[in-house]
């Protein structure tokens, strides 16, 4: 089976949101505050989506991992 890219596109919106609670728990739990927890969450969201728009973008230019794809040649 295919995967669609709205499939994708709502898995990555709710692992975001996993992984913001997290962050906002843990900082709960290190703060004690549940104001600053959620000033924490706030802005880890934002520098997530940042730094992983860096990260992909210089995987994409990275050639580790990468073969080159050829053509199919037919013979009849």
């Amino acid at each position: 089976m295919k995967e669609k890219a709205t499939r994708s596109l709502v898995k990555t919106i709710s692992w975001r949101i996993t992984g913001t609670v997290d962050t906002m728990v843990i900082a709960f739990f290190v703060t004690g505050n549940i104001s600053m927890a959620l000033s924490i969450g706030l802005v880890e969201v934002f520098t997530k989506l940042v730094l992983y728009y860096l990260h992909e973008r210089a995987w994409n230019k990275a050639s580790f991992g990468r073969i080159e794809e050829k053509p199919i040649e037919y013979q009849i």
